[in-house]
């Protein structure tokens, strides 16, 4: 029993919240058909393998007694499992079972928001997901938050998470899919210039290159070519590949330029 009470515009397919997944993918849509590949924020806990997050299995325990609380943590950390596995009906379903008997418990409900989200449930997503933010704020998720307010063209929401975003001062790699969604909005609601302006500040080259960084040039070479800027479009995509010439379809891309 509970001791007491504690606490991922068109259909897109947006990437899950605890696994790189695919970066060739996720540039792939990054900004066509209202960015079908959505953000791909890391977890920070501090966790081994096959364990729950201390402070997640802490939480659990605090509310439950315990022997109901071991049984619920291994279902918790069997609902992640499936998240990370792409199994999201599955993770959906467990979650959806333990928030019952632990609702506060945000590891939950950020499973429930996070697996909704990859199935294009925007409303449920965000429900869970604000859930979560109250009881446990975490900078990570904002970017998937933002995607699902975006989905819905709530845009004075999603105006809001982004700057919190900015706000948090968080990583590089959440900044960067903050970054993207707020971007993608822009060009949503008609504000091309606004949209490239913002995408436009990842273009210079940093020492030390990672996926976040072809992912926010994919964005912005498709940006410049949906505002008819040619020479700006194949030249972004050019730079993207000479770096890896077989992401995303950068190839095809500078092809039809």
């Amino acid at each position: 029993m509970r001791k007491g009470v504690e606490q991922t515009p068109v259909e897109r397919v947006p990437e899950v919240w605890i696994d790189e997944g695919s970066v060739r993918e996720a540039a792939l849509s990054a900004t066509e058909r209202g960015r079908e590949s959505g953000p791909t924020p890391k977890r920070r806990e501090t966790k081994r393998p096959g364990e729950l997050a201390p402070d997640v299995a802490a939480k659990v325990d605090d509310v439950l007694e315990p022997r109901r609380a071991a049984r619920l943590k291994e279902r918790l950390l069997q609902a992640q499992v499936a998240l990370e596995g792409e199994r999201f009906t599955d993770s959906l379903r467990m979650a959806r079972s333990l928030a019952k008997e632990m609702p506060q418990v945000a590891a939950v409900h950020e499973v429930i928001g996070l697996s909704s989200y990859r199935l294009g449930k925007w409303r449920d997503a965000i429900a869970s997901l604000e859930i979560a933010r109250n009881l446990r704020p975490r900078v990570e998720d904002l970017p998937v938050l933002a995607d699902c307010y975006r989905a819905l063209r709530r845009w004075t929401e999603v105006d809001q998470v982004w700057a919190e975003i900015k706000e948090s001062s968080p990583s590089h790699e959440v900044m960067a899919e903050g970054r993207i969604v707020y971007a993608g909005s822009l060009a949503e609601r008609g504000d091309m210039r606004g949209a490239i302006a913002l995408m436009a500040r990842t273009a210079s080259a940093p020492r030390r290159l990672k996926p976040h960084h072809l992912k926010q040039w994919y964005v912005l070479a498709d940006l410049y070519d949906r505002a008819g800027d040619v020479r700006r479009a194949r030249d972004t995509f050019r730079r993207i590949a000479a770096v890896d010439a077989r992401y995303a379809d950068v190839t095809a891309r500078i092809a039809s330029l």
